[in-house]
């Protein structure tokens, strides 16, 4: 479990002006975080498995409104993830699961909040001498993105002169690696 209070934090404000769109303020009021964590592992002869969660409550003062507060943007509420390993001879494989719940965004002119999304993966690592592995890693085979969703580019830019809007989810999509692991 875990909670903090952050008084006179720095925050962005809009000023107005096209020459300085923004400058740099304490916050009005404090940032307050607070949830709990957990991870749990079993190790077995031939099977790892490993869980984890995070709930994560977090608010500010909202920059529009001076007596209201507002979730932070850009964190999750729950986050979430489950590894699955397997040990057999000279092969280890394993699949992963995480996912992420819905957070707040700002400066957004699509969406309030992000979507949750659940990505998942594969690996397969091989032994082939006693020193040499071989191995390959897929992550995000569902091939999850935010531009599945919406643009990253405005249109035009906003008041305070931004482009793009934050990444609240993966951009890469799907990635496969694979290569050789040398043991010294």
């Amino acid at each position: 479990m875990f909670y903090s209070r952050l008084r006179d934090a720095l925050t962005a404000a809009e000023t107005g002006r096209a020459d300085h769109p923004l400058e740099l303020v304490n916050a009005p009021g404090p940032t307050r975080t607070h949830g709990t964590e957990l991870l749990a592992r079993y190790h077995g002869e031939e099977i790892d498995i490993i869980l984890s969660h995070v709930y994560l409550r977090s608010t500010e003062p909202d920059p529009d409104l001076r007596a209201a507060r507002r979730e932070v943007p850009l964190n999750p509420r729950h986050a979430a993830s489950l590894d699955i390993l397997w040990e057999l001879g000279p092969a280890r494989t394993g699949i992963e699961l995480f996912y992420t719940g819905r957070q707040a965004l700002e400066h957004n002119p699509y969406r309030e909040s992000g979507p949750p999304y659940l990505l998942w993966g594969a690996l397969l690592d091989w032994a082939l001498t006693d020193r040499l592995r071989a191995f390959v890693n897929a992550e995000n085979l569902g091939d999850v993105r935010q531009t599945a969703h919406e643009p990253l580019v405005r249109r035009a830019r906003d008041a305070a002169g931004r482009w793009t809007i934050d990444a609240w989810g993966p951009l890469e999509g799907r990635t496969v690696n694979a290569g050789l692991r040398v043991i010294f």
